[in-house]
């Protein structure tokens, strides 16, 4: 992993280098349903190319958020599920997401885009 340059100027934004991205909160969202496969998680998040989703994962492994389990079998299987540390973290981005979900006409609006149909 690349070592940062600078000291974390607040808390905020450690958390932030652990968190930030397109991708990871993603992932940490669809390992909150419990453990997955790779292909599983390819498929919960749509758009992550195969590269990025285990450069993503492998990040996440290091900083202590998510966990691997490789099983010795042919064909090989990879699990992977949040830590305990992932799973705090997730309920923090929990009031991210319902902001989100609170604020999603207006930033739909702004951002030109159409909203989410549910």
């Amino acid at each position: 992993m690349k070592q940062r340059e600078r000291p974390y100027s607040c808390e905020l934004d450690a958390a932030l280098d652990v968190v930030g991205g397109k991708w990871k909160a993603l992932i940490l969202w669809a390992l909150s349903t419990g453990t997955q496969r790779f292909g599983d998680l390819k498929r919960l998040i749509p758009g992550v190319t195969e590269k990025m989703l285990i450069q993503q994962l492998r990040e996440l492994e290091h900083d202590g958020i998510i966990s691997r389990e490789v099983y010795a079998q042919v064909p090989p299987k990879v699990e992977y599920s949040l830590t305990d540390r992932g799973v705090s973290l997730n309920a923090a981005l929990a009031a991210l997401g319902a902001w989100g979900r609170e604020n999603m006409t207006h930033i739909c609006a702004v951002k030109g885009v159409d909203a989410p149909v549910h």
